[in-house]
């Protein structure tokens, strides 16, 4: 692609906004259709949601569960992301393909049980505290 045409490419439109957005909300669909992980994380957040209502958490407990769940979501996404460019390079079982789809993996376990320990500082107490 000539430089002349890669700057029209990049230039700021309202239509380039709108296929930004259509592309991010196909990726989440993707994502929610094709990875298991997703709808465990779906449920930890509706688990976390009725909680919090029925607890009735102040603001910045919400806040700081929203915070953890989108942490997750995005390294669930960027974790599925690598999992296909790993795929589109290789079909075969190589030793390095394996390592970057488990880093993956582990970054998303990572996130996801650091969100579940926050949950229990947040829901914890307040569940003692009703017995």
């Amino acid at each position: 692609m000539s430089s002349k045409k890669r700057e029209e490419h990049k230039k700021m439109s309202f239509k380039r906004f709108l296929n930004s957005v259509k592309y991010s909300i196909e990726g989440l669909n993707h994502a929610y259709r094709n990875e298991q992980s997703l709808w465990l994380h779906g449920g930890g957040v509706i688990l976390a949601v009725i909680l919090g209502i029925v607890l009735k958490i102040n603001f910045y407990e919400w806040a700081v569960i929203i915070v953890a769940f989108v942490v997750v979501l995005a390294i669930e996404l960027l974790n599925t992301a690598i999992e296909a460019v790993v795929d589109l390079v290789t079909k075969e079982i190589h030793p390095l393909a394996k390592i970057a789809k488990d880093c993956g993996s582990a970054a998303a376990f990572v996130s996801g049980v650091a969100s579940a320990v926050i949950c229990l500082f947040i829901f914890l107490p307040k569940i003692m505290a009703l017995f």
